[in-house]
């Protein structure tokens, strides 16, 4: 998709693909971690793909990445908030429309940023976010997905 982003308009320079493919890896190791946890408890390998797909496809579409989060409904907004993608999504989205020569009525249209307690939060505070809970996070499931695959069955 980076090879194909120029031929839409898109800006990119070494500094931002080196900024979003950080935080993809993040991502992806967050992600990886999960699906080995999921993995190491699941008895046919069957169910692994239908229970990833019903975990992650809410997580999905309460990030920002596909649908804006701005004029959610309280009940609706809350989960997104708390969503650990969301605050994945968002800072790639900041750096990729940072690089961007936007018009205001676009970059108004698109708005960036997570809104917790009516405070949007900084870049640094997003991934500072993000960073945290990934390695908690990745850690705990690690543990517990080696735990799994130790058992016999």
């Amino acid at each position: 998709m980076l090879a194909l982003a120029p031929r839409i308009g898109v800006h990119l320079t070494a500094v931002l693909v080196g900024q979003m493919i950080g935080l993809e890896l993040l991502v992806a190791v967050g992600l990886t971690s999960f699906g080995l946890f999921v993995a190491s408890r699941v008895q046919r390998i069957e169910a692994f793909q239908v229970v990833m797909q019903l975990l992650l496809l809410p997580m999905l579409f309460l990030s920002g990445a596909m649908f804006p989060l701005n004029g959610l409904p309280t009940w609706l907004a809350v989960p997104a908030r708390l969503n650990p993608v969301t605050y994945a999504v968002d800072p790639l989205r900041r750096v990729v429309f940072a690089a961007q020569a936007m018009p205001p009525a676009a970059a108004a249209r698109f708005s960036t940023g997570i809104r917790p307690f009516d405070t949007t939060l900084s870049l640094s505070a997003e991934i500072g976010i993000f960073s945290v809970f990934t390695s908690v996070f990745t850690s705990v499931l690690l543990v517990l997905a080696i735990a799994g695959f130790g058992k016999p069955e």
